[in-house]
């Protein structure tokens, strides 16, 4: 009967690890793939508008989308008909521009969690002036 219980507690703490993951806050987006294959899935959060971007490494759009969510963005692309190679997701906002990786190789399509380039918009106001002395 000990056994059982101590087996049923080492699973019990093995499925709630596997289901469960921390966000990271230093992470641009805080960009989160929840799904590979040829079907890749990823949630943005804390993110209610982006526009998101799938180019080829030739600089080729193949699909641009202006997104919106209350609490985050949630999108599945299906990668199906895209030949193998090195495709890149872009995802920006009013602040900034942030490049992710996605390689399709075979039957699997693999979306990088971590950001290749992050490049920050400067904001540029009307009404300001440089006094030169």
């Amino acid at each position: 009967m000990k056994k059982i219980v101590k087996l049923s507690l080492v699973c019990a703490a093995l499925f709630a690890g596997v289901s469960t993951y921390a966000i990271d806050g230093n992470e641009d987006f805080n960009l989160h793939v929840l799904k590979n294959g040829k079907m890749i899935t990823f949630g943005l959060n804390q993110t209610q508008k982006a526009k998101l971007a799938i180019y080829d490494k030739e600089g080729t759009l193949f699909y641009s989308e202006n997104a919106s969510g209350k609490d985050g963005i949630l999108r599945t692309f299906s990668l199906q008909d895209f030949p193998d190679g090195t495709y890149f997701l872009e995802v920006e906002d009013n602040t900034k521009k942030v490049r992710y990786e996605i390689t399709v190789n075979n039957e699997i399509a693999t979306l990088s969690s971590k950001a290749i380039s992050s490049v920050y918009k400067t904001v540029s106001d009307k009404n300001t002036s440089v006094a030169v002395r």
